[in-house]
């Protein structure tokens, strides 16, 4: 298993790569197929984003009950197959309206994150769910952290240059997962698709039916609409508070993106074996709670880089608690858990830009009554408290 195990998580690296190729290249490209200036571009870069995590909100719950009943091998390759072709066709697109097809599709596909935690869960003993959802975390902090950085640097050859890399990578690991990809649902495990079940509410219904899962969602989704302030306003607040260029911006995002690898790669086995699930939890979520805190206030930008691989941190929380609601659920339904899991974080992708970049407007804003750009890090240190009691009254049956 260890091939398979290996191809999961560089499939999970390339996706994120495939992600983060294009970041670079997107505004020249929106002007370049629409005309305009670049505030109209960020605009169709704003529909074409929320696109994205649209999709992934609808179809998360679908492609996860899919493999529970047809398997992970098959809906992971062909999202990979489809991934490329999707890749292919914004290279060629001519017009917004094809780009905006392609995030379509693209959001559709993205269940390749969703669908390897579920492999995950299906080739991993209770004891070790946690580290290898961990070790997932750090292979998509790995590719997202090299995919602007290549994409930047084949933005020289064009605006097109990195969709091109971004198909040959999903291409690559198409052909490498043909091979080395075994199946994982069992006749024993397979569970009948209903597509009346696999929308999103129904999911989420029936997986929060299970005893104990409820509280757990709601600690999950309350973390990510939190957590997901740092790339919402992270650019701007840096900006107006510390005076950075886009190139000290890009830096500091890098730095955070390798402190959350390690910590996901590295800490969260340690801190499993000496704290275990329950604690590695409250220990990460007070952890941020305290980060929130600190960055609201500071107002030194030394300080700020200084602290970012410290925040890093908390990332420990997610595979922790990925791990806790994978063993509360049965074997036939960790492709639906995953799914919405996916869901969730998908609309807190959709929630948390609108509403931490209007609160910085807020409270940034020259006239304002309280000038306090760190205001949305005290909003997100508010709905991680929520969160924290949440989970501190949630029941202990699955430790």
């Amino acid at each position: 298993m260890r091939l398979p195990f290996l191809f999961v998580l560089l499939t999970v690296m390339i996706d994120a790569m495939g992600i983060g190729l294009v970041l670079p290249i997107m505004p020249e490209l929106i002007v370049e197929v629409q005309g305009g200036t670049l505030a109209s571009a960020a605009i169709w870069g704003g529909v074409l984003s929320t696109t994205f995590a649209a999709m992934q909100f609808v179809f998360g719950p679908i492609l996860g009950n899919l493999s529970d009943a047809y398997g992970r091998r098959v809906v992971l390759l062909v999202s990979l197959f489809v991934m490329a072709l999707d890749y292919v066709v914004m290279a060629l697109a001519g017009s917004i309206w094809l780009l905006l097809i392609g995030r379509l599709v693209g959001g559709i596909t993205a269940a390749t994150h969703a669908t390897a935690a579920a492999f995950m869960a299906d080739v991993s003993k209770p004891k070790d769910k946690a580290a290898n959802f961990g070790l997932l975390g750090a292979a998509f902090g790995i590719g997202f952290v090299l995919g602007p950085v290549i994409g930047g640097l084949l933005s020289e050859y064009g605006t097109r240059a990195p969709f091109w890399a971004a198909a040959g990578l999903s291409t690559l690991a198409f052909a490498i997962g043909v091979f080395v990809m075994p199946e994982t649902v069992t006749d024993k495990t397979r569970r009948a698709f209903s597509l009346r079940r696999a929308n999103p509410v129904n999911s989420l219904r029936a997986i929060a039916s299970l005893p104990g899962i409820r509280p757990l969602l709601w600690v999950y989704f309350l973390y990510s609409v939190s957590i997901y302030v740092y790339p919402a306003i992270w650019a701007y607040f840096t900006t107006e508070r510390f005076g950075w260029s886009p190139q000290m911006i890009g830096l500091s995002l890098g730095v955070y993106g390798i402190g959350m690898a390690a910590v996901q790669g590295g800490l969260i086995r340690p801190a499993m074996r000496y704290f275990g699930e329950r604690k590695t939890i409250i220990y990460g979520m007070g952890f941020e709670i305290v980060s929130f805190i600190i960055l609201g206030f500071l107002t030194n930008g030394f300080i700020a880089l200084m602290l970012i691989p410290i925040t890093a941190i908390g990332a420990i929380v997610t595979p922790a608690l990925q791990a806790m609601t994978s063993r509360a659920t049965p074997d036939s339904q960790q492709g639906e858990l995953q799914g919405v899991l996916t869901s969730l974080h998908a609309l807190s992708m959709v929630i948390s830009p609108l509403v931490m970049t209007s609160v910085f407007a807020q409270f940034a804003r020259p006239d304002a009554v309280l000038y306090l750009p760190g205001a949305p890090f005290f909003l997100a240190m508010l709905l991680m408290v929520v969160g924290f009691i949440l989970f501190f009254r949630s029941p202990k049956v699955m430790t």
